[in-house]
């Protein structure tokens, strides 16, 4: 017998080992590239070789700086768990720091979280993060053997120890250099012969909000993923989660399982002396079953019955706040003071004038630390402005992705209301795809990579984020291009938080562009994911042909004009989709990827929305060869323009056009005022 014990411990100690030894070094692919040997990897060696150093220096464990001058400053972190020893941590930083080296020859940006013996922490890139909440990518790691006793009582002791972790994580918060700054390792009995242990933190930068929704992503990324498994590691940018069934960390050491509530004393048995004695106290004092049943049944369905009233509630309260009274206080970003955005723009000097969007002007700025930061300015004119403005602090505050332009804070102040975006500095998709001096910049490999990028960053909106988002504004002009061509979504005044079971929705309030607008909406109101997918294949179509959708097109005299849509749809029915192709690519383009890119957007604009693809599918066409697409039906007509939107809508059912207002476009920019109809 202890034969097969000791087996089964050395099993089990041999399957656990693979997540014991997990030290994945993440390169972020996406984010950039540079020139092996060149000044930014000098920079890099150098600021990493420093880390082991500086971090042990320091008494919370944790230090960040950067080195260089842009474009080639890299910005770094390094970081180990609290109670580690300066050796120990010295070690784990090194090793991570070699191992990012070794591993991310040419990336911009790259983590990792060594775990063995100690925690630590080492990232850089290209661009300052400090502060943000990166969510994106996560590694995850999972031990392959499976949980062999009760899976039920199992869970509940790890989601009571989970959830008790993340709050005292996310709330042990005092300064930078705290030691405990969102770290937590704790541990629960399972059996008489088994514990949980876990282990979690965030980088100290974070706040606690952003520190609690990363753990909350991670508990529940393992969860769904793995939930039955021994243990499992779930990596972030931002925070790290562990857990396992046996003591892989010097971080356990000190910990003890809390003690279980004593057992109830015995029962005595009674004497017959006493029954009547309790017959007489129970007429007295004491109720009988039945009267208990009578009270407690209606009070648990009253209860139950309130609760789902109060939580329905609750989820209505959640997916309108932001479009009606949302508090600009609750945004989990800065708030910078007028002084500060106006030294930074040089009071917003017309020379650092970026831009004009449908709700103000859009400015450079330089923060007193160096950083390059976008200054949108929202137009004192604008009557809906205060609305929008709130919408976008609160909602940009919490959505956190490489292909999002990232919110670093806001200033209300006075009659300024004033957003403050990270710096992109190749300004937008439209100047570049419409510009016929710079198509050419744009040649069909950045164009595929821009449609992959947008295509991410939507569904994040859709599903991968902690809120069901819909934009109901994309278009090439609220498409950001960074440094190195990665597309990044912006503008979200007019964005929409969905519920967790709402799946559309409908308004009066039409607001948007026109030429991007799906039909549904554009003249009926009903918006949903399938109005955003709508949009896509819109810029998908502008994207492959440099042309808006805004223009007519006629295939030849004889035929009527169309927008761009129709007109893909005629080139796609008479054979010859790559008739379509921007003649500034030339010929540098794959035939095949052109064509189902050209499929894809089709179907994307059909008009019936249930026939257009959900976003996860469209990735996965986008990226697969082998997969079969349905065949697109004829695109819907959508109107180019208010006038022709005015000659449908007279056709419409006064009920459907009553009280109904339209917010219109001029040239692609955003409605700036209300019509009522």
């Amino acid at each position: 017998m202890k034969q097969w014990s000791l087996f089964s411990i050395l099993c089990f100690v041999l399957i656990s080992f693979g997540i014991a030894s997990v030290s994945a070094q993440t390169c972020m692919d996406n984010d950039g590239h540079f020139r092996p040997n060149g000044t930014y990897d000098t920079n890099r060696r150098l600021i990493l070789s420093s880390l082991p150093s500086n971090v042990t220096t320091q008494e919370g464990l944790f230090f960040n700086g950067s080195i260089g001058q842009e474009p080639n400053r890299v910005y770094a972190i390094g970081m180990c768990i609290p109670g580690s020893t300066p050796q120990d941590c010295s070690d784990c930083i090194k090793s991570a720091s070699d191992g990012l080296i070794q591993s991310c020859p040419n990336q911009t940006n790259a983590f990792t979280w060594p775990g063995d013996p100690t925690l630590c922490y080492v990232r850089y890139s290209n661009t300052s993060f400090l502060g943000s909440s990166d969510l994106d990518p996560r590694p995850l790691f999972f031990n392959t053997g499976d949980i062999t006793s009760n899976l039920t009582e199992f869970t509940t002791i790890w989601e009571g120890l989970v959830v008790r972790m993340i709050d005292a994580a996310s709330t042990a918060k005092s300064t930078p250099s705290s030691s405990n700054n969102h770290y937590k390792a704790d541990m629960a009995l399972l059996t008489a012969l088994e514990n949980i242990y876990a282990l979690m933190q965030c980088t100290p930068d974070l706040s606690s909000g952003d520190c609690d929704n990363c753990l909350r992503q991670s508990a529940r990324d393992y969860q769904s993923c793995c939930g039955q498994k021994q243990g499992g590691v779930v990596m972030r940018p931002s925070c790290f989660f562990r857990w396992d069934l046996y003591k892989y960390s010097k971080a356990f050491d000190n910990i003890t399982v809390a003690s279980s509530p004593p057992p109830l004393p015995p029962m005595a048995s009674p004497s017959p002396g006493d029954d009547q004695a309790r017959r007489t106290n129970n007429d007295s004092k004491g109720i009988s079953p039945g009267v208990v049943a009578a009270i407690t049944v209606p009070t648990v369905i009253i209860l139950l019955v309130l609760g789902v009233v109060l939580c329905r509630r609750r989820m209505s309260m959640q997916r309108t706040d932001v479009e009606s009274d949302s508090d600009i206080s609750t945004a989990q970003s800065s708030q910078y003071d007028l002084k500060t955005i106006e030294a930074a723009t040089n009071k917003f000097l017309m020379s650092n004038k970026l831009g004009e969007g449908g709700f103000g002007e859009v400015y450079k700025g330089t923060l007193s630390n160096g950083t390059e930061v976008a200054v949108k300015r929202l137009s004192k004119k604008s009557g809906q402005g205060i609305r929008e403005f709130k919408n976008e602090a609160v909602l940009v505050s919490k959505l956190q992705h490489r292909n999002l332009v990232r919110l670093l804070g806001f200033c209300l102040e006075g009659d300024e209301k004033i957003l403050i975006y990270e710096f992109v500095p190749n300004k937008s998709l439209n100047h570049f795809l419409f510009d016929p001096k710079k198509q050419s910049q744009l040649n069909w490999t950045k164009r595929y990579k821009i449609i992959g990028g947008i295509a991410r960053g939507i569904l994040y909106l859709h599903q991968d984020s902690q809120l069901t988002i819909i934009h109901r504004d994309l278009k090439a002009s609220n498409i950001l291009l960074d440094a190195n061509m990665n597309p990044k979504i912006s503008d979200f005044g007019l964005s929409t938080i969905f519920g967790m079971e709402q799946t559309r929705g409908n308004t009066s309030r039409i607001a948007g562009t026109y030429g991007y607008m799906s039909p549904e909406y554009a003249m009926h109101g009903q918006y949903s994911m399938k109005s955003d997918i709508y949009s896509f294949g819109v810029l998908v179509l502008e994207i492959i042909s440099g042309k808006k959708n805004s223009r007519a097109y006629q295939m030849d005299e004889t035929s009527t004009p169309g927008n761009l849509v129709t007109y893909a749809w005629r080139l796609w029915r008479n054979g010859s989709p790559l008739e379509l192709v921007d003649p500034a690519i030339g010929r540098n383009y794959q035939s095949n990827e052109v064509t189902r890119c050209i499929h894809i957007a089709l179907l994307c604009v059909q008009e019936n929305p249930e026939d257009r693809p959900m976003l996860s599918t469209i990735i996965l066409m986008l990226t697969s060869n082998t997969i079969t697409l349905p065949v697109p039906r004829l695109p819907s007509f959508i109107p180019r323009s208010r006038d022709e939107l005015d000659q449908i809508s007279e056709g419409l059912e006064s009920s459907q056009s009553t009280g109904r207002s339209v917010g219109h476009s001029v040239n692609d920019v955003s409605i700036t005022d209300l019509d009522p109809r």
